[in-house]
């Protein structure tokens, strides 16, 4: 599934180091069998937006990936998971992932088939 960046980048809402700490929480939380995933394009070197300074040089975009709990607001990057959950949650998402993600969906609106499912 993909999302807007705005869902996973920092809004100042919070101190940013209570705010990394929330992420770090929710990692802990995830479950592989009932995880929710997403992607959005995003710079690579900066996931979460907390580095306005970054040069430009290092702000190359590529499409980054996010787990949460299910009912969870908060969406962490496959980057902070444990590497066997990160490959639970590939294993079991890697159709809603990898690219062409959306295809399917996007037929099946246009088909009314069911494909979302391939």
């Amino acid at each position: 599934m993909w999302m807007r960046a705005s869902e996973v980048m920092y809004d100042g809402s919070l101190p940013l180091e209570e705010w990394l700490a929330l992420r770090k929480l929710a990692v802990l939380a995830i479950n592989p069998e009932t995880a929710e995933v997403a992607w959005v394009y995003g710079i690579t070197l900066d996931v979460y937006g907390v580095h306005p300074d970054l040069p430009e040089e290092l702000q190359q975009v590529g499409r980054e990936y996010f787990a949460r709990s299910p009912g969870s607001e908060i969406w962490a990057s496959f980057r902070n998971l444990p590497e066997a959950i990160r490959e639970m949650l590939w294993q079991k998402h890697h159709r809603q992932l990898v690219f062409p993600a959306g295809l399917a969906a996007a037929r099946a609106a246009i088909l009314g088939d069911g494909a979302e499912d391939l």
